[in-house]
């Protein structure tokens, strides 16, 4: 099936409008006493800030690109279509319920298959990066837009590693996997969620891994870090983001990780 013709620029730029919207809901509410909050059958938390942020975001898609289908953490997916919205309300959730400003809006346009662009917003931070296939990696630096690329780094001895939690990577069992890549490494930390991806996006740090994600958690991620110059796959080296594991790296050492993962084929 064929694609709408929408040009991506535009498609960009409506997407900024959409973390714009999702920004209005979930600012107000952070760190306010009384939020609501419930748990999901997954026992993971979900607050009123959460599902105001993607009912604002599919609004605007439902008036801006009505023949789109959106697929969100919250209210599911709707029909299949050549385009679809791929939509994270909070990536942080537990984050902002203790008043931490570490998580973000992510935001993503998947187009035949493929995930062509992608938008994080960090309002707390008064951080967005923003991406579009051939139109090049974004953040804000004040009110003026900086282009990113990933590091230059060539040697994992001199990388610097996020590997989102231990407990984490125990559960996929993969801790001894972990221990060995960081006797490797220059340096390692949890920074957590969505904004270890962008770091590694502006050059600041070399790999990232995690497990047990969906599509919403990493996609609008892999299209910045792919659009700063980096590697985005599976544990699997697989490009698919359907595969419960996410791997990103400036794109220079990814296959040296593989090797110590032993995930390599």
């Amino acid at each position: 099936m064929a694609s709408p013709a929408f040009d991506l620029a535009d498609d960009l730029a409506l997407a900024l409008r959409l973390a714009d919207a999702a920004d209005a809901e979930t600012m107000p509410r952070f760190d306010r006493a009384g939020l609501e909050v419930s748990l999901k059958a997954d026992r993971s938390h979900v607050t009123e800030a959460d599902l105001a942020s993607e009912r604002a975001i599919r609004a605007l898609i439902e008036a801006e690109r009505p023949g789109d289908a959106v697929f969100g953490e919250e209210f599911g997916a709707t029909d299949d279509a050549a385009r679809r919205w791929i939509l994270d309300p909070i990536d942080g959730t537990a984050n902002f319920l203790r008043g931490v400003p570490a998580w973000g809006t992510m935001i993503a346009l998947e187009i035949d298959g493929v995930v062509r662009l992608g938008v994080v917003s960090m309002p707390a931070f008064g951080r967005r990066w923003w991406a579009a296939d051939g139109l090049g990696a974004w953040t804000n630096e004040g009110d003026e837009p900086r282009r990113i690329a990933v590091s230059t780094v060539d040697s994992l001895e001199d990388a610097s590693l996020s590997f989102q939690s231990i407990a984490q990577w125990r559960r996929a069992g993969r801790l001894e996997e972990l221990l060995a890549l960081q006797e490797r490494v220059w340096r390692d930390r949890a920074y957590g969620d969505v904004w270890a991806y962008m770091l590694l996006a502006e050059g600041r740090l070399e790999i990232v891994g995690e497990f047990d994600v969906k599509e919403y958690d990493v996609a609008a991620a892999a299209a910045i870090v792919r659009e700063a110059g980096g590697r985005f796959t599976s544990f699997e080296g697989r490009d698919a983001l359907d595969s419960l594991s996410a791997l990103a790296t400036n794109g220079r050492i990814h296959d040296a990780v593989l090797d110590v993962l032993g995930s390599r084929t």
